[in-house]
């Protein structure tokens, strides 16, 4: 979706380089599949998933060795480079260290001694390299400039990428508590997690309408408003446990949504 959003800004610009989108896209889908197995792995071996309530975890279950999930992880990363390579050459060595950069962000954020997701930072993380890296990043290989709307719209994206985690971490409060991992939901508590959760929400579809100063069209955004109002009753409600798997669900499709609302805009007023 960041992706999608950062592609459709470049619509009617001059200098558009669309094959680019393209290598973004597998760029991104590869760190994505990349992430999700190198935590897979790294909770797995200190023993994160031993108790979950979310969907299984391979490594965790006991399903998959580890050393092959953590291959899998690797190989993912490698193919995120590889692309990557592709897009330093036909733009700047600039992206290079972005790339880089996300590489070790998706490994450490549950990997290493010091896993900075173990310590309250996973959302920071995310808000940079699922939103504003992700959707300004791919305007700017497309484009090689970054205009003021792609990091308006990295926002709107890295909130809602924000509101992911933050359910997530929200049902693990107290399996994660047990075993130490101190995400920012544990920090907060139930009560101000649930806040946050808001919050997001709401900002992020608001700072997508505010697009609407440089393309009336966006005002379409206001229309994921009340998709977004489902999960949010549930979060507010109080729903806890596996019931938040399905606010995860919602809080996914909404973000889809935006991406679909705000790829019309730019289509239409491009």
């Amino acid at each position: 979706m960041p992706v999608a959003v950062g592609t459709v800004i470049c619509v009617g610009e001059a200098g558009a380089v669309w094959w680019r989108a393209i290598l973004a896209l597998l760029v991104s889908l590869a760190l994505q599949i990349a992430v999700n197995y190198a935590n897979d792995y790294s909770d797995g071996v200190r023993g994160t998933d031993e108790v979950r309530v979310g969907p299984m975890r391979l490594v965790g279950s006991g399903a998959v060795p580890a050393r092959q999930v953590k291959l899998a992880a690797m190989c993912a990363f490698g193919v995120a480079a590889v692309f990557g390579l592709v897009l330093v050459i036909v733009t700047t060595w600039v992206i290079l260290l972005v790339g880089v950069a996300a590489i070790l962000a998706g490994w450490f954020y549950t990997g290493g001694k010091n896993p900075y997701g173990y310590f309250g930072l996973g959302e920071v993380f995310v808000f940079i390299f699922f939103g504003l890296v992700a959707t300004v990043g791919t305007t700017f290989v497309v484009l090689e400039r970054m205009p003021a709307l792609s990091w308006l719209m990295g926002t709107s994206v890295g909130c809602l990428a924000c509101a992911l985690l933050v359910i997530n971490n929200l049902r693990d409060i107290p399996t994660d508590r047990v075993v130490g991992k101190r995400t920012l939901a544990v920090r907060l508590g139930d009560q101000r997690t649930r806040y946050l959760y808001v919050a997001l929400m709401v900002l992020g579809v608001l700072s997508g309408t505010c697009g609407a100063f440089w393309n009336p069209w966006l005002l379409l955004v206001l229309a994921t408003g009340i998709f977004v109002m489902l999960p949010i009753s549930k979060v507010r409600g109080g729903a806890t446990g596996a019931d938040l798997i399905e606010v995860l669900g919602d809080t996914g499709r909404s973000q889809l949504i935006l991406g679909v609302l705000v790829t019309v805009a730019f289509v239409i007023g491009g």
